[in-house]
């Protein structure tokens, strides 16, 4: 039972940086109101976190193999709680960047350091389910952000808000550092674990460091798989989904925020059955990925043809097809652990994390600039055919992802059966 005590506090932690990240996304309207920035200006906002969050995976990952997931949990903890106390204050722009940045260095080291805790505290028979839950269960993360914190803005303003949540930030680093410990006295086998219907097992002799992780092809296949399947539903969650609902289709506050708690707890859902066909059927993980990307572009496409505003259950059904983002982009973890051995989980995985948040970073720019070309002088906000143009350069990083998907899942395989048959040499 202790390796889930030790799950559960770096999971919470997790959950807790989820938060800081998705708070934006439904304050988005109150933070353009307050700091008097148009929507161009608002997505830097996003931007900054997160192109701080992806620019640090790499070397937060090697840190994490030196250092451990207690330290850099901790770290990040304290990181993001100097940030939203910074955010709950901030009354320009850049004051507001800058609070952004910290909870995007701290965010950065919170959930490739869980995902060790799994690597090495269960079997490896384990980690494909384990790695999914704790993806989705840190959704609640943004589940909170979702209704309680728009009342919260209604009802108790800005300041109290975010000093309200810097405080769930310093409960988790508290219990970070009384109770995690980096892992049990006898390590298990490690991630490197290969299921035998791949037959792509890793040299007996392991090579540390950065540069091996990337010079495997199931590495850049993890990196693109995460590109190609987090950024619709991301960027969603994360800050243009709330406007495009309230401004584009004319939706309800509420019943926005509702179907953004919605992209939430169908995550949830989803990631447990994901992680299930992965470990059942790993050789049939990239099928998958493309299933995910089509129903995406498919479900989006209905939705941006529509003439005039979308209905109700049209956009529902939007929301339930983008839920299943967030789990297929796990599938990229999933091959940093089939094709790289324990002791360098760290940087393997932190390569892969970079994929999804830069796609999300170009995609929240994309859309800021084309809605700020294609808003009006004196416009309260952007129309719903600006919204529609902005969300249809999905497609261009759809193509990029799936051709290089499909380029280094060919790629794998080759190395794959070159190894096999080199071992069987041997």
């Amino acid at each position: 039972m202790r390796r889930y005590l030790m799950w559960g506090v770096g999971l919470l932690a997790y959950i807790v940086a989820v938060f800081y990240r998705s708070s934006l996304g439904v304050a988005g309207v109150a933070a353009a109101e307050r700091l008097g920035v148009g929507t161009a200006l608002l997505s830097m906002l996003s931007v900054a976190q997160l192109a701080v969050y992806a620019g640090m995976q790499i070397p937060v990952g090697v840190l994490l193999d030196r250092f451990g997931s207690r330290r850099l949990l901790a770290t990040g903890g304290l990181l993001m709680l100097a940030g939203q106390l910074v955010f709950a204050f901030a009354g320009d722009i850049g004051t507001a960047i800058a609070a952004r940045v910290l909870i995007g260095v701290g965010d950065a080291m919170a959930f490739i350091s869980v995902l060790r805790i799994v690597a090495l505290w269960f079997p490896p028979r384990q980690n494909p389910l384990l790695v999914q839950v704790t993806g989705m269960v840190g959704q609640l993360g943004a589940l909170c952000s979702a209704v309680p914190l728009v009342l919260l803005l209604r009802h108790a303003g800005w300041t109290a808000t975010f000093l309200g949540a810097a405080g769930l930030g310093a409960a988790a680093v508290l219990l970070v550092v009384t109770t995690l410990r980096d892992e049990p006295a006898t390590v298990h086998a490690g991630p490197s674990e290969i299921p035998a219907a791949r037959s792509d097992a890793v040299p007996a002799k392991r090579e540390r460091g950065l540069r091996h992780s990337w010079a495997h092809p199931g590495t850049r296949l993890g990196l693109w798989t995460h590109f190609v399947t987090q950024f619709s539903g991301t960027v969603f969650a994360l800050l243009w989904g709330y406007p495009f609902l309230t401004q584009g289709e004319g939706l309800a506050p509420g019943t926005a925020a509702l179907l953004l708690s919605l992209l939430t707890v169908g995550g949830l859902v989803m990631g447990p059955l994901i992680g299930h066909f992965c470990g059942r059927l790993p050789y049939h993980r990239s099928t998958l990925v493309f299933a995910i990307v089509g129903a995406s572009a498919a479900a989006w496409a209905v939705v941006l043809l529509w003439p005039g505003r979308a209905p109700l259950w049209l956009l529902t059904g939007l929301v339930l097809v983008l839920m299943v983002n967030g789990p297929g982009s796990m599938i990229g973890f999933d091959y940093a652990r089939s094709f790289n051995p324990a002791d360098r989980i760290g940087g393997a995985t932190g390569i892969v994390n970079v994929g999804g948040f830069v796609a999300s970073i170009v995609l929240i720019v994309a859309i800021g600039v084309v809605l700020q070309l294609r808003t009006g002088p004196g416009a309260e906000h952007p129309s719903l055919g600006a919204f529609r143009w902005a969300f249809s350069l999905q497609y261009l990083l759809w193509g990029l992802g799936a051709v290089q998907v499909y380029r280094y899942r060919r790629t794998t395989r080759r190395r794959v059966a070159a190894e096999a048959l080199r071992l069987a040499i041997a």
